[in-house]
């Protein structure tokens, strides 16, 4: 198990240098000079020379690539071209309130998900399976901007139940939550559905029922577990995808965390902030899947062996 899991630890460097060489040279890419918009445009050419200079800009993309790796083996993600301060201090400062709101969302998600995908296929061709089908459907396919601002029209505008935007405690986290978690669940009921759907008709289950077992126990203690390992894989997945996705929720419900920090990076093509997001978010992302990869053998102990 140690063994297994130093290799998937060390793959994750690999990783973060093949991901900060395509967005390094995508940004690079993209009309605009960092300089003239950290000076202004009314900046004399001397004054922009000399701080593209400074930063290093005068140089060759590929020069500047391999000396923001060289800064990265040390821990030191650079200076942010906008603010002037630590990348690293910024990410800190943020990358708390974008964590907490992935894990409410991910709660959100996992709530209705798994007792809506349970429900459907214990109720396979039935009204109530379709109701649940359409539901996901209709959830998976909504854009999480365009429901984010639809909440913030009828529980925050109309309502008053909870603010609009900022990150003011837990009730600021209510809409949030709600707005990715509920595209998360749409993909995640799907899955459980299919999941328990394959492990019903398993020969087991039937043994089970024709025991006398209580239909309630053998779905929880007995079709449940065993159709976990698809579900754990897919709630993963969508952790990474919910990271991914605060970029438009932190913006459309003003929240200061890392997605309104990546946006307001890219508009000013400050290249070391997004950088440093964007590795930030592939490691935890990558990390996430190694605890998922560890969690299957607590969930199936025959993947154990494959360990060893």
């Amino acid at each position: 198990m140690f063994k297994y899991i130093l290799k998937r630890f060390l793959m994750v460097i690999p990783v973060i240098i093949g991901v900060s060489f395509l967005v390094y040279f995508i940004i690079s890419l993209t009309p605009g000079d960092p300089v003239k918009m950290m000076l202004g445009e009314e900046a004399s050419e001397e004054s922009i020379q000399e701080v593209r200079d400074e930063l290093g800009l005068d140089k060759p993309i590929i020069v500047q690539y391999f000396k923001y790796i060289s800064k990265l083996v040390r821990g030191d993600l650079g200076v942010s071209y906008r603010s002037k301060r630590p990348v690293l201090g910024e990410i800190v400062a943020r990358f708390p309130i974008t964590l907490k709101l992935t894990f409410w969302s991910m709660l959100v998600a996992i709530i209705i998900a798994v007792p809506l995908g349970i429900i459907s296929a214990t109720k396979q061709y039935t009204l109530t399976d379709s109701i649940c089908s359409v539901a996901a459907l209709i959830g998976a396919a909504v854009p999480n901007f365009w429901y984010g601002l639809m909440l913030i029209i009828w529980f925050s505008l109309g309502l008053g139940w909870f603010p609009s935007g900022g990150y003011e405690g837990i009730k600021s986290m209510v809409l949030p939550s709600i707005t990715l978690g509920t595209t998360a669940a749409a993909i995640i009921t799907r899955m459980t559905r299919s999941s328990m759907l394959e492990v019903v008709r398993q020969d087991y289950i039937r043994t089970a029922k024709a025991k006398g077992v209580n239909k309630k126990v053998v779905i929880r203690k007995h079709a449940l577990r065993n159709a976990l390992i698809p579900i754990v894989t897919v709630v993963g997945l969508q952790f990474g995808h919910m990271l991914g996705g605060m970029v438009l929720t932190e913006t459309v419900f003003s929240i200061p965390g890392m997605g309104r920090l990546m946006v307001d990076s890219i508009k000013s093509k400050d290249t070391p902030m997004v950088l440093g997001c964007i590795i930030t978010l592939a490691t935890v992302f990558s990390l996430v899947n190694l605890c998922i990869d560890i969690l299957y053998a607590f969930i199936d102990p025959r993947i154990k062996s494959v360990y060893k």
